[in-house]
């Protein structure tokens, strides 16, 4: 009867532990706001590279959803976005989108909040190539591109995080993407 009682406790001490831990775990979704913005600190040598805006007209990002054509992902399809087909490692937290073009070695960051800070991407390689962040300086509701050549048999990994381009800083919600061979080939 002892030995019954002990093992009904362990099995309730571990669900508790588990609820918790799942609990505190959790992230932030895309569009939480943070409270305070908690700064990054990325190494000094980091090369930050301004993107540039792209043509309109190109087609919607990522699969859209119903509530994509009336939130602020759906204005951003319409000032163009990365093609659908091709960018992989979609990424996005509170204010970021971002995701790779393999075809042309394409890194687009995506600013999806007004909050006076910036998108930023940042592209690190599994090979040694410095590091780099695309950052989105277009303002709310635009999608910039970073061109960039890495090698073809290589794996790139995106950070996706907030920028403010008046103190240099980068800021938290961040997440980071699975590697993306550079070919697309998975």
């Amino acid at each position: 009867m002892r030995e019954n009682w002990r093992s009904k406790l362990s099995v309730l001490a571990g669900a508790s532990a588990l609820a918790l831990s799942a609990v505190t775990a959790t992230p932030a979704l895309a569009d939480d706001a943070p409270e305070t913005p908690v700064e990054i600190q990325l190494p000094v040598d980091v090369k930050i590279v301004e993107g540039l805006a792209t043509e309109p007209g190109t087609e919607i990002p990522f699969p859209a959803d119903e509530d994509e054509t009336t939130g602020p992902a759906g204005a951003m399809a319409a000032k163009a976005a990365p093609p659908s087909n091709t960018c992989l490692g979609a990424t996005a937290v509170y204010g970021t989108s971002g995701c790779f073009q393999h075809n042309g070695d394409i890194v687009w960051a995506g600013d999806t909040k007004k909050d006076g800070m910036s998108a930023a991407v940042g592209v690190y390689t599994d090979y040694g190539r410095a590091e780099e962040v695309c950052v989105n300086k277009l303002g709310v509701n635009t999608w910039a591109t970073c061109n960039k050549d890495y090698r073809e048999t290589g794996n790139v990994r995106l950070r996706v995080l907030r920028y403010d381009g008046d103190t240099g800083k980068f800021y938290q919600p961040e997440a980071w993407s699975g590697w993306i061979p550079v070919d697309g080939k998975f």
